[in-house]
């Protein structure tokens, strides 16, 4: 699905910018596997994608494992041609419902159907994640920019992104506005919403709520910075769209009124004095002085917002959250014989994730940091060859899930960043 001379070209900047051919040859393996692997062109041209292990597809995860190649495919038409079929498919599932983070192929019931939800048989799972509507958005301005093809943006934009404003518009006040509900019974506690499905209580601050993390646990205290940071990014995106391609200045308007005020509520109530770092970014917030400072290994995280568009590398607050979040006053930062760095309430503890990993390095400011933790990655696989979900930080042959396609992504995506090939 990429063209075999620019992933030769790719491969061989990589290898010269690391100095190692482990590496190289790990980026080219994944170049080579992971998207055929994952990726299924349908007859209505549109692209399928597996989130890896599981047979459906993330709104989130199809996105971000598409992150290295969107890197290369300004020569590779072919390429574009999957890549666009992919953001097509996931506008599609997006007008179907907008609160649902994981679909099937086509309308076949499979999935979690006894979750206590609003589910349709193109529904693979219904957990409301503020995320899985922004990789959408994020992935049609990425793919407009860098192709300048017509075809990228077309009705089924303006209907996602229609969709995707009403639904953050509500989410405002969820408890006087929502009418999303959700609830999994015998599994664990982060698997479902308490208050029969309504969540923890909140109270309106700017932002917009979300049910749950990119990890897929429930959220604590409702509204998600990161994801936050995510949707005040894209909102700019539509707002472009809106009026340089759609001609519709109302939806653009709409947009600019909605990031505004989400860039308020991050600025007033997702922001902490820390007597330790100064001002920094909290993860989550309930709008009722309620704040968490901590923070999770998936994307959108706080340690990726520079990736998300939100924040310079440079930023005073970015530089002071990261030193809290690379150091044990985050309760998910963990450090061991092999490695350090960020795991998640969803894996066990003292396991850190690859993606995590890949963040620090992709948001780091020296390319020693980033040769760093690109061997690092490479020396804790466990003798697969592959990244995984997490690993344990004394035992990387004690990891979380072999083949994790997001996770290979991230990792080519620094090896190209290391080589000065970036989004």
């Amino acid at each position: 699905m990429i063209d075999p001379d620019v992933l030769a070209r790719a491969t061989e900047e990589v290898r010269q910018a690391t100095g190692d051919p482990v590496i190289a040859t790990m980026f080219q393996q994944s170049m080579t596997q992971n998207l055929t692997a994952v990726a299924e062109r349908l007859a209505d041209g549109t692209t399928f994608v597996l989130t890896g292990d599981i047979p459906a597809m993330w709104l989130r995860d199809s996105a971000a494992q598409l992150r290295p190649y969107l890197v290369l495919c300004a020569d590779d038409p072919g390429l574009q041609d999957v890549l666009i079929g992919v953001l097509h498919r996931q506008l599609e599932y997006v007008a179907l419902d907008p609160y649902a983070n994981a679909f099937n192929r086509e309308a076949n019931g499979a999935g979690h159907t006894t979750d206590l939800t609003e589910m349709s048989p193109w529904v693979w799972e219904r957990k409301y994640e503020i995320d899985s509507l922004c990789f959408p958005l994020d992935l049609a301005y990425k793919l407009w920019k860098l192709t300048g093809r017509d075809d990228v943006i077309d009705e089924r934009f303006r209907t996602a992104a229609i969709a995707t404003l009403d639904l953050w518009t509500v989410e405002l006040d969820h408890e006087a506005r929502s009418p999303y509900r959700f609830e999994r019974h015998g599994e664990p506690v982060t698997d479902t919403l308490v208050r029969e499905g309504r969540g923890r209580w909140t109270q309106p601050t700017g932002m917009t709520w979300s049910a749950f993390r990119p990890s897929d646990d429930a959220t604590e205290h409702g509204f998600n910075v990161p994801g936050n940071m995510f949707a005040s990014v894209v909102l700019g995106y539509v707002e472009v769209i809106a009026t340089e391609v759609l001609g519709d200045p109302a939806l653009g308007a709409r947009a600019k009124e909605l990031r505004v005020g989400i860039d308020e509520g991050i600025s007033q109530h997702g922001t902490v004095d820390h007597p330790t770092y100064g001002r920094v970014f909290a993860y989550e917030v309930d709008g009722a002085g309620e704040r968490l400072l901590m923070d999770d290994a998936n994307m959108p995280s706080l340690l990726s917002a520079p990736l998300s568009g939100y924040a310079a590398v440079d930023d005073p607050t970015y530089l002071a959250t990261r030193k809290l979040l690379l150091s044990p006053d985050n309760p998910y930062y963990y450090s061991g014989t092999h490695a350090s760095g960020i795991g998640s309430p969803h894996t066990p503890p003292n396991y850190i994730w690859h993606i995590a990993l890949a963040v620090q390095g992709l948001t780091a400011t020296s390319a020693e940091e980033r040769a760093q933790i690109l061997d690092t990655l490479r020396d804790t696989t466990g003798g697969t060859g592959q990244m995984h979900e997490g690993f344990h930080v004394d035992d990387p042959n004690q990891y979380t899930r072999e083949w994790f396609s997001w996770a290979n992504a991230m990792f080519c995506e620094l090896a190209l960043a290391h080589a000065g090939r970036r989004l």
